[in-house]
């Protein structure tokens, strides 16, 4: 496999002379937890932050009173021309993150005590965001299932008969599912839409990982099945490794959500900076290829870990995923208890803890796989010492 940017020559020496929370708050540990890539950047991103800074213009933004910005343009063509989603820039609005766009519709939309459905295990800010607003999580847990070409099934027959007998308020969506890789197929978000019909749910799509989703899989925005109701928050953070960048946007496709997001009062949200509409902006425009390599090179790294843990921790029970560059992996053969990413870190890994994700959670660990095979295979290997 040809390595033009460089993905596949990571050395443990160069991460850990790292800044960023990654691999500097655990000193000396591998760091396979957080979601952020070990990738270097799109030189596309690279340029267009050198020109920000030879400008010499940090100053306030011309969007901050008469958006949309470039980046808002970007998303709009992007969506069409890689996802078949034909969006109007008048609806979408540009944040520092997902999660602020997630807690900006609960608050807005939903009101204490309002019932939430989550796909269960979950992003954890997807758990805090609906209980620290004082809204109740429906859990909606995943199943494994060797029928299914994902590997993962939920119940929506009970899901039905759950909201029948206690109705919700809201749907938030991990599309594709994090931490299962797990990609909703058409059939699966036609019967989602129809569920939010039947019981008047708001859905707040998060669609962060949509471009690492792999072949043959295809991702479908919920949006294009129940347009009325949906608000999709999405970012480049995750597939063009810049999260620090902060940069996201919310199409509010839901015009109930649309008038509720409109009464918020100037500023409070804030204002995206030069620098991250200038790194979105190169990320949707002119880094196709670069993302291209980093699917290949993540496509084989999901192989790799299947591999690597029949090889040193073959116990690990882990379904490689369809999507994302998270490996979900089940330690309860182990005997290691709620929480096995503590007895990694005794070994000197760093993993995502299972009970972070919920009850559905425990006896699990998340690990991220988006670095090069060498480093991939000195953690796995450091795992199992």
């Amino acid at each position: 496999m040809s390595d033009q940017f460089g993905l596949d020559s990571l050395s443990v020496d160069g991460l850990q002379a790292r800044q960023g929370t990654k691999w500097a708050r655990y000193p000396g540990d591998l760091a396979a937890w957080v979601a952020d890539m070990d990738f270097p950047p799109a030189p596309a991103i690279v340029q267009a932050l050198r020109e920000v800074a030879e400008s010499g213009d940090f100053g306030y933004p011309v969007w901050q009173s008469k958006p949309p910005s470039p980046a808002e343009e970007a998303f709009v063509a992007w969506s069409e021309r890689r996802h078949g989603w034909q969006v109007d820039v008048a609806d979408v609005l540009p944040l520092a993150d997902v999660v602020q766009g997630i807690q900006l519709v609960l608050h807005t939309c939903t009101a204490p005590g309002d019932r939430v459905v989550v796909h269960t295990p979950a992003y954890p800010p997807f758990l805090s965001s609906v209980e620290k607003t004082g809204r109740e999580v429906v859990r909606l847990p995943a199943r494994r299932d060797d029928t299914s070409v994902t590997g993962w099934a939920f119940d929506y027959e009970r899901l039905d008969a759950e909201l029948t007998a206690r109705p919700a308020k809201a749907l938030l969506l991990s599309h594709p599912h994090n931490p299962t890789g797990h990609v909703f197929a058409e059939a699966e978000l036609r019967l989602l839409a129809e569920l939010a019909e039947r019981h008047d749910l708001l859905v707040i799509s998060d669609e962060i990982h949509a471009d690492l989703t792999y072949a043959p899989h295809v991702h479908r925005p919920m949006a294009l099945f129940a347009p009325q109701r949906t608000v999709t928050v999405t970012a480049p953070s995750k597939a063009f490794a810049m999260p620090g960048l902060r940069y996201a946007v919310a199409h509010v496709g839901s015009p109930a959500a649309r008038a509720a997001v409109a009464k918020l009062p100037d500023h409070l949200l804030g204002t995206v900076s030069l620098t991250a509409v200038a790194a979105a902006t190169a990320a949707w425009t002119s880094s196709d290829e670069w993302l291209a390599a980093v699917l290949a090179r993540l496509d084989a790294n999901r192989h790799l870990v299947a591999e690597l843990l029949a090889q040193h921790l073959p116990n690990v029970g882990y379904h490689v995923p369809a999507a994302t560059y998270l490996a979900w992996l089940d330690c309860r053969a182990l005997g290691w208890g709620d929480d096995p990413a503590q007895t990694f870190a005794q070994r000197g890994v760093r993993l995502s803890e299972g009970p972070n994700f919920g009850v559905e959670g425990h006896g699990f660990a998340r690990l991220n796989f988006a670095t090069s095979s060498a480093v991939l295979r000195e953690i796995v290997e450091r795992m199992a010492t």
